[in-house]
Order: structure tokens, then C-alpha cells, then sequence
């Protein structure tokens, strides 16, 4: 009994001291983290966190993103940094209009601090989910007015949205899909960009000028330009485009990459059809295709692209057929034989007839080689399926040089020549391009007969 009792009554302070020390070991892993918290800050963690900003005055850009990799804990003192009013006016550079500071190259030092910036914003949020990144990068850039579509009154002489640009593709590089179209969601959601999209598309060419400017300039300078693998400008120009049916896709695409007034840089809707256009107005709508159809662009098929370059060719209407061949010869031979080959299946011979003669005429004109309109005629007689399909197009090909010679003949003997005789102009060449197409058929016609003698 007595042994009992004072076994039981030696049990109850050793379970309170058993209480006791699980309390003291919260205390001790308390004081354990804040310590472990403190030497996270190296020699830092001396200083009060005021003098510890004011030293980050003194280290660029650079050096602050790689100091952000030191620890967690001084990554976020800098996010923290980041957001005061000192941050902000060292971080967030808005000298988006004086371009020609002294000693500087135009516009590079400013792009290659945002560079720096995107860096910077990418090792500080790299432990964040990517949508609360988005949201404390917007938070931090929604003040300066240049990184909006509607935010800038001189939009074309402003290189906001191109800081705006690099600073994204510094950020987003190395980030799956999924993630890049969190962020261009995001974008959407932030700029309204579908809804105005959706304005100019549906609306006439040309009535809304200044909207169809600034979609263009943010498209380009935020979600296109900066990116150096093919596949990201792919991906990137796919996002925008295909939401919408096709016709509004090559409205779209007209928008973007299309001719511009040097005047004003508005969106000249009527150069593919009052004339004859150059390859410099080309060139962009050209390279876009080019894109789109690369096989790293795996959301479009070569029927998409070649739908898309036949709707293209009506916008706003029906381009002249010069305008239409030259477009197909920048965008190379995989894609002007595919366009070839697909009339010549859907039984169009004889306006792929006349395509012949203006891809003859272009060769001509800007200087190509003519032997390659030649073979790429030879290439698209093996899509017909019999020998009299091939024929005919044959003599749909000799029908339409006579009728166009015929035709611009009328014209410069009807005496209604301008100061600069285009209408002569016009027949010189397109008689040196019949003579030097079938200069080149001779030649490969002789080849031929000389390897089977």
C-alpha cells in the first residue's frame, strides 16, 4: 500500500514535467526558426531593414537580382523592397519618350534595365504559384500608364510597350504552355484585348484607326517581337489568332502585319488593291505564314495556312493578282506549291493559269530567278491526275499570257498614259517575262532530250 502510494505520487511531477518540457521545446523551436530566419541575412541581419534598402540604392539592377538567390528571407525583404515608394521610383524607369539621352544608344539602355527587371520579379517569385505571380507583378507595373494598350496618348513615338515586351519574355522564359496561357489570359483579362479585337474585326476596315494602331503596336511590341526561338513567336501569335473564325483571323493578320502609312502608322487597307506593292510590304504578312506553317507551330495544319493566305487575299477585297503572287513568293516554295497544288485539285485551273503569269511576271520584276516559276509550274502539272487535265492547264497558261498582253496593249494605245507610262512600263515587262519563261522552258526541254540521247 505504502509503496503503492508512493508510486502513484511520484508519477504526477513527472508528468507535469513531461508537460513542461514539450512546452519549453515549442519555445526553443520558436526562438530556433526566428534565429535560422536571421541567419538567412548573412552580415545583414545587423542592419535595421531602412538601412538595409538604402544600400540596395547602390547595387544595379543585376546585382540585386542575384542577390535575391541567397536566401529565402532576402528575397523577401527585396519584394518587400520592390513595393515602396523608393523601389518603385528606382525599379520602375518611365523615360519611355526621351530616347537620345546622351551617350546612349537609342532606346537600349531602357530596355536592358527592364530585362534586368523581368529577372529580377522572375528569382523573387519563383516559390509563388503563377497566378499569384501575375498578380503581384501586375500589382507592381499597373502604375505606369505606357504598359497599357490605351495608356499612352503617343503611342508610335513611346517605347513602353516594347520595355513591356522584353520584361515579359525575360520573365516567362523557360515556362510550359499551361503556364504562358495563364499569362496571356492574364493579359487579356488586364488590357481587354478580345473585346476590342472583336471591334475592329467586325467593324469596316479603317473606321476605328487608332484602335486597330494600338492592337498592332501591343500584339507586336508585348507578345511577338522579343522572342528568339521560332517556336515561341509560334505559340505566342497562335494564342491570338485562334480564337476567331478564319475570316476575322486574316483581318487579324492583315491588322498586325500588314502596310502602314509612314505618315501616321495607321493600317493602309487599300494597298493591295489601287496597285502593284512592294516586297517591304509583304515582308511581315509573309513571315507570319512562313510561322504558321512551321512544323513548330503544331496547332495549324498546312489546309489552315493555305485557307488563311486565300482569305487573306480578299481583305478588305480582292487584291490584284501581282500583289497575291509576290506575297506567295516570300512566303517560300513549301507554301506557294501547297496554294498551287490546292487549286489544281479543286479543279481552279485556269485562275491557277493566270497565277503562273503574275508569279513569271514578279520573277521578272523584282529580278528572281525565272527558272523557278518554270519548275514550280512543272512541279504542280505532276498534281493532275490525267494527261488531258494537264494539257489544258497548259493551254490555260498560254491563253492567259495572250489575254494579258492583249489587255495591256488596250491600255497603251488608248493614249491614257500617266507621267510615268505604267501602262507601258507594265507591257515591257510582262512581254520580257513570256519571252524568258519560255526561254527557260527551251532550256529545260533541250536538257531533257540531250539526257535521252
Amino acid at each position: 500500500m505504502t509503496s503503492t502510494a508512493r508510486t502513484s505520487y511520484t508519477l504526477i511531477p513527472n508528468h507535469k514535467y513531461r508537460r513542461s518540457n514539450r512546452h519549453s521545446r515549442q519555445h526553443c523551436n520558436i526562438m530556433d526558426t526566428d534565429s535560422q530566419s536571421l541567419s538567412t541575412l548573412g552580415y545583414f541581419k545587423t542592419l535595421p531593414l531602412e538601412i538595409f534598402q538604402m544600400l540596395l540604392n547602390y547595387l544595379s539592377v543585376k546585382d540585386i537580382s542575384m542577390l535575391s538567390m541567397v536566401s529565402k528571407t532576402i528575397s523577401n525583404r527585396l519584394i518587400t523592397y520592390i513595393s515602396t515608394p523608393s523601389g518603385n521610383r528606382r525599379l520602375l524607369l518611365q523615360d519611355f519618350h526621351n530616347i537620345e539621352l546622351p551617350g546612349k544608344r537609342e532606346g537600349s539602355y531602357i530596355l536592358e534595365h527592364y530585362k534586368s527587371l523581368g529577372l529580377l520579379l522572375k528569382r523573387c517569385t519563383l516559390l509563388l504559384p503563377t497566378k499569384d505571380r501575375l498578380k503581384y507583378i501586375h500589382k507592381i507595373l499597373s502604375e505606369v500608364s505606357c504598359f497599357k494598350l490605351n495608356g499612352c496618348p503617343s503611342p508610335l513615338h513611346c517605347l513602353g510597350l516594347q520595355c513591356y515586351g522584353v520584361f515579359l519574355q525575360i520573365l516567362t522564359a523557360g515556362w510550359d504552355e499551361l503556364e504562358c496561357h495563364r499569362v496571356f489570359n492574364f493579359l487579356c483579362e488586364l488590357s481587354n484585348l478580345p473585346r476590342k479585337v472583336q471591334t475592329v474585326v467586325s467593324s469596316k476596315p479603317g473606321s476605328a484607326r487608332k484602335l486597330e494602331l494600338r492592337i498592332r503596336l501591343f500584339c507586336r511590341s508585348v507578345l511577338l517581337n522579343h522572342w528568339i526561338h521560332r517556336s515561341d513567336s509560334a505559340f505566342w501569335l497562335t494564342r491570338i489568332l485562334k480564337p476567331w473564325p478564319m475570316v476575322n483571323q486574316a483581318r487579324l493578320l492583315y491588322i498586325i502585319f500588314g502596310p502602314v502609312s509612314s505618315l501616321d502608322g495607321h493600317v493602309v487597307w487599300q494597298k493591295m488593291i489601287e496597285g502593284p506593292t512592294d516586297e517591304t510590304s509583304l515582308k511581315g504578312l509573309a513571315d507570319a505564314i512562313k510561322l504558321l506553317y512551321d512544323t513548330e507551330a503544331r496547332e495549324w495544319t498546312a489546309d489552315d495556312v493555305i485557307s488563311l493566305v486565300d482569305e487573306l487575299s480578299v481583305v478588305p477585297r480582292e487584291w490584284l493578282m501581282e500583289n497575291n503572287a509576290r506575297l506567295l513568293i516570300l512566303s517560300g516554295n513549301n507554301i506557294c506549291f501547297t496554294f498551287m497544288a490546292s487549286k489544281a485539285v479543286n479543279g481552279r485551273a485556269v485562275e491557277l493559269a493566270r497565277l503562273v503569269v503574275f508569279l513569271a511576271l514578279v520573277c521578272e520584276k523584282d529580278l528572281y530567278c525565272m527558272d523557278w516559276a518554270v519548275k514550280m509550274m512543272q512541279k504542280v502539272c505532276k498534281v493532275f491526275s490525267t494527261p488531258g487535265e494537264r494539257n489544258n492547264f497548259l493551254q490555260s497558261v498560254e491563253n492567259a499570257f495572250a489575254h494579258m498582253i492583249m489587255d495591256m496593249l488596250q491600255a497603251v494605245l488608248s493614249g491614257d498614259r500617266d507621267e510615268e507610262d505604267i501602262s507601258f512600263l507594265n507591257l515591257f515587262h510582262l512581254v520580257n517575262a513570256q519571252a524568258n519563261f519560255h526561254k527557260e522552258i527551251l532550256y529545260l526541254t533541250m536538257r531533257s532530250n540531250s539526257n535521252t540521247i
